[in-house]
């Protein structure tokens, strides 16, 4: 498959602290890959960086083959990159189908607009239900179909998911995990950042293990969970 996402040696720090340590990855069209690791071990840094929210020390981070490491985060989005930030973010006072149209924003997105948030309702018929309903009057799983509605509304190449299960409940987990699986079915590419190791690994074509900001491990996803540091360290086993 052709090579969407290729990050190169990348070295990341806030101040004299550093929180990613010559992190070198790959995501190819069609994938979903998986970015495992406890709390603190750099994830969320990284995801910012590819996003363009940090501006790394070293290394590179090229987009189809375009160097984009010094690009700004509003220029990242047309080009087809966009995250779904950890807590979701959403507009609380405003409606669902406000938070979506916020979503496409881009000149792209705007004319495609009508035929996406259809594509989205078809996706998460529930937020199709509840489009008039006031965001912050949603369960967190709701909040979280949401956010991600929101981040297809911009019609991306490469979403970009950190954290998405963070405080739900297990049985809305699965749905969440489900719905990337469909995402990336209808042709998205997926880069995950996930605290459920089990689940995020079974779902991903490869993925990367990430401890104290250096990545220790990568291959492909069920290989992973049958690691033995793996199942010890994330597993309990």
């Amino acid at each position: 498959m052709p090579l969407l996402l290729e990050v190169s040696n990348l070295d990341v720090s806030y101040g004299d602290v550093s929180a990613v340590r010559d992190v070198s990855l790959r995501v190819e069209e069609g994938e979903v890959v998986t970015i495992v690791g406890a709390n603190g071990s750099g994830k969320t840094t990284l995801m910012k960086t590819l996003s363009g929210l940090l501006m790394p020390k070293n290394g590179t981070i090229k987009f189809q083959g375009r160097d984009i490491t010094r690009v700004e985060p509003h220029e990242r989005v047309p080009l087809g990159i966009v995250q779904v930030p950890e807590g979701r973010r959403l507009f609380p006072i405003m409606t669902v189908a406000e938070n979506l149209l916020l979503g496409s924003f881009t000149p792209e997105a705007r004319r495609q607009r009508a035929q996406t948030l259809e594509w989205v309702f078809t996706l998460l018929p529930k937020l199709h239900e509840r489009q008039k309903q006031v965001a912050r009057t949603l369960s967190g799983g709701e909040q979280q179909m949401v956010a991600i509605g929101r981040a297809l509304m911009s019609r991306p190449k490469l979403l970009m998911l950190d954290e998405p299960s963070l405080g739900l409940a297990p049985v809305i987990v699965e749905q969440l995990l489900d719905l990337v699986a469909q995402i990336s079915r209808e042709g998205v590419t997926v880069l995950l950042v996930e605290q459920n190791v089990q689940h995020s690994l079974e779902l991903a074509n490869r993925g990367y293990v990430l401890e104290h900001g250096a990545l220790v491990l990568e291959g492909a996803g069920r290989d992973l969970l049958g690691n033995d540091h793996v199942r010890k360290a994330y597993l309990g086993m």
